[in-house]
This record gives C-alpha cells, structure tokens and sequence, in this order.
C-alpha cells in the first residue's frame, strides 16, 4: 500500500490553482484516478476531486483530454 502522497508531504490544503500538481492524478484519459491507483487516503481523495472540478471549471484543466 503506498503512502498518501498528502500526508507525507504535510500538505493540508490542496490548491486547485496549481495545475500542475493536480495532473498527476489525473489518467491519461483526463479523468481522476482512484485511490488505489494513486494511494491517496479516503480525506485528501475528496479534497482532490473537488480541487480539479474547480480547476476544470475554471480552465486550468480539461473536461476531456483531447
């Protein structure tokens, strides 16, 4: 089982400005990965699905990868 990736990094917040980090849990599909693939706990998986829906909302992340 991998570690959270959140936990470990002592990162509480998850900015959804910051585009780059959240491509990572992403699929090459554009869409967001489990948390058995991504080893994400259960708290920082919600935080980061709402995290990409603001930033697809606002442009910084595709809907669909093209």
């Amino acid at each position: 089982m991998k570690q959270c990736y959140f936990c470990a990094n002592n990162i509480d917040n998850i900015d959804y400005r910051k585009a780059e980090n959240l491509k990572k849990f992403l699929s090459h599909h554009g869409r967001i990965s489990p948390k058995t693939e991504t080893g994400v706990c259960a708290r920082h998986q919600r935080k980061l699905a709402t995290a990409i829906k603001r930033a697809r909302i606002i442009g910084l992340l595709p809907f669909v990868a093209t």
